[in-house]
């Protein structure tokens, strides 16, 4: 009987071990077949692809090498970054007269060079695989930035339904699925839904951005929330309207804190 279990665990590692060589030989096959390219730029990835966080990621370095970092100095509570000799981070002029509902927001890029083209690819070119590798860098900094968030619970800023349709994904939902699991936090995507198809924000100012999305999101179920601390993900943040109007309908329900993880913002300059 022991000689069968110990028969059976080695069948079982061997298994493993061919299944994994087989599926690494038939990428090669396809990648010399179909060499892939940077979704960003489109020229050949081949050795020139980013190696970061212990993955490969299907982007090339040159468009990399583009992406805007934010470091310090910055607003603490809204991530916009400064251009001063101050090294401290300190509010901004936004957060200091009126103060956003959620209680900070961490975003590690800027909205600006080969991630901004990337994005945009990633939400309006149906490029979704790009978040095979969006995904594991906001996951990489969430990680940095949360460390272990236990009992947490993690939203996706929500589409209508009549966007989401058009679409056919949500885009902060496929960036908060690589996420939640760095994190240990439990995914809900169907509690907070957007309820009012509002405009694009693009184009409008800040207060025209507020009251665009106000009463745009309800709760499915309030009980969700209450009393606990809830990340909220995006992919992009500019004023922060929308994700501070997530967060009105989050503590009104209960809610302990709000904190938001974007991929990129802008620069608010």
């Amino acid at each position: 009987m022991k000689n069968t279990v110990v028969e059976e665990i080695e069948y079982y590692r061997w298994a493993v071990r061919n299944r994994s060589y087989r599926m690494n030989l038939f990428n090669t096959i396809i990648e010399i077949i179909y060499p892939p390219r940077c979704p960003i730029c489109e020229r050949f990835l081949g050795n020139n692809r980013v190696k970061k966080i212990q993955k490969d990621l299907l982007i090339c370095q040159d468009c990399f090498d583009d992406f805007k970092e934010i470091t310090s100095p910055l607003c603490p509570i809204c991530s916009k970054p400064f251009e001063s000799e101050v090294e401290e981070d300190h509010l901004c002029e936004d957060c200091l007269r009126k103060r956003p509902l959620y209680d900070a927001m961490g975003v590690p890029y800027l909205y600006e060079g080969g991630l901004m083209m990337g994005i945009h690819q990633f939400k309006y070119g149906g490029k979704t695989h790009l978040a095979g590798s969006l995904g594991p860098l906001l996951a990489s900094f969430a990680k940095r930035w949360l460390h272990k968030m236990d009992g947490c619970l993690m939203m996706p800023v929500p589409l209508h339904p009549k966007r989401l349709r058009e679409r056919g994904f949500n885009q902060s939902l496929l960036l908060a699925r690589h996420v939640a699991p760095i994190l240990g936090t439990e995914l809900d995507f169907l509690t907070l839904r957007r309820v009012r198809d509002t405009l694009p924000q693009t184009g409008l100012n800040r207060d025209e951005r507020r009251k665009n999305v106000r009463r745009a999101f309800e709760l499915k179920e309030k009980k969700v929330v209450k009393g606990r601390s809830i990340i909220l993900v995006d992919d992009v943040a500019t004023t922060g309207s929308t994700l501070s109007e997530c967060a009105r309908v989050l503590k009104r329900s209960g809610s302990h804190r709000v904190l938001c993880l974007v991929l990129a913002r802008t620069s608010g300059r």
